[in-house]
């Protein structure tokens, strides 16, 4: 899809009003309920649809298919990444009504990480194009360590600050409690940190981490930075309200890193034909119609089963709690009797 300066400019103009506007709407720290997260998310939802159907009309086919095929894909990805920001939310004890800000931010942030991610991937793609072979491999290999995790029996994770976030905290040292929104204070003729700034860029570049498959795998459905970017930048943008809207769904999606798991393998080798193709190898090539139906099929039987699974564990939790109760009730029966 041939890309203006112009129409970027206008695409980044167009995404930069959204968030202002999200951002304006939401600027009063309040705890966000799940209407106020549905109506959102059903917003962002709708408006990524609208730019893949414009796409289709001033654009072509081809570019659509690609946007909806990388922007389901990115925002499946996204879910999953909802439990590290749940972990985080928790280690650093975020007051509620704070919550939403610390995502607004930390979002943007990531957004702005993901962007030069992708314009270094696109430099390196148009040059050397062996590195689809890397970003294959390297997708295979982490569909296969979620699949490891997944069947994991340690259940209990714990966020670990990366190093950066332990060198800024250092340098520049933190507050003992929030100040409100305030993102700095002065203490002592020294400014210093407050633990909302720690927590958005905790945020923030923990999606670096993220973006090491979320941008290998878009660029296994798309090669044009232009689609790559709006995928991501949809994705991400509507997560603030979904993180509100299923934070308590997500322990019943427990099949979702299966799911994504036989997702990424797909790409991963989808990525390895196109790069044999690249070099002349007869090799069939992956369509994105095929594609975009493997990707929403495998997310619908992923939550299907998930939910099945999810109710049958809740009804033998249940069965066993009657069972234990009727048990411990027995002698004292027997006593009065």
């Amino acid at each position: 899809m041939d890309v203006s300066m112009t129409l970027w400019v206008l695409t980044i103009l167009g995404l930069s009003a959204l968030i202002a506007a999200d951002f304006f709407i939401g600027r009063k720290p309040h705890d966000v309920s799940v209407k106020e997260a549905g109506i959102w998310t059903i917003v962002w939802i709708v408006l990524a649809a609208l730019f893949g159907v414009g796409l289709l009309i001033w654009g072509d086919s081809q570019a659509s298919g690609e946007f909806f095929a990388g922007f389901i894909t990115e925002k499946s990805l996204s879910v999953d990444n909802l439990f590290v920001f749940i972990l985080i939310m928790a280690k650093f004890s975020v007051p509620s009504h704070l919550q939403q800000r610390v995502l607004l931010f930390g979002v943007l942030i990531a957004l702005v990480l993901r962007a030069i991610f992708i314009a270094a991937g696109a430099a390196v793609i148009a040059n050397f194009s062996w590195v689809f072979y890397i970003f294959g491999a390297f997708l295979i290999y982490t569909a296969w360590k979620l699949i490891q995790e997944a069947r994991s029996d340690d259940e209990e994770e714990e966020f670990e600050e990366n190093r950066l976030l332990k060198s800024v905290e250092k340098k520049f040292g933190v507050a003992d409690r929030y100040h409100g929104t305030k993102l700095f204070i002065e203490k002592n003729g020294k400014k210093i940190l407050t633990p909302l700034m720690v927590v958005m860029l905790a945020i923030g570049t923990t999606d670096v981490l993220f973006a090491m498959d979320s941008i290998p795998a878009i660029f296994g459905l798309t090669q044009d930075p232009y689609i790559v970017f709006t995928a991501n930048a949809f994705a991400l943008m509507g997560l603030r309200q979904l993180y509100f809207l299923i934070g308590g769904l997500l322990k019943k999606l427990v099949h979702l890193s299966y799911g994504l798991s036989v997702i990424l393998g797909f790409i991963g080798v989808k990525l390895v034909l196109h790069a044999l193709h690249e070099n002349g190898v007869h090799v069939p090539e992956i369509s994105i119609p095929v594609s975009l139906g493997v990707i929403c099929g495998v997310l619908v039987i992923t939550t299907i089963t998930s939910l099945i699974a999810s109710k049958k564990q809740a009804e033998k939790e249940a069965a066993e709690g009657t069972g234990k109760d009727a048990a411990e009730g027995t002698p004292k029966d027997s006593i009065e009797a």
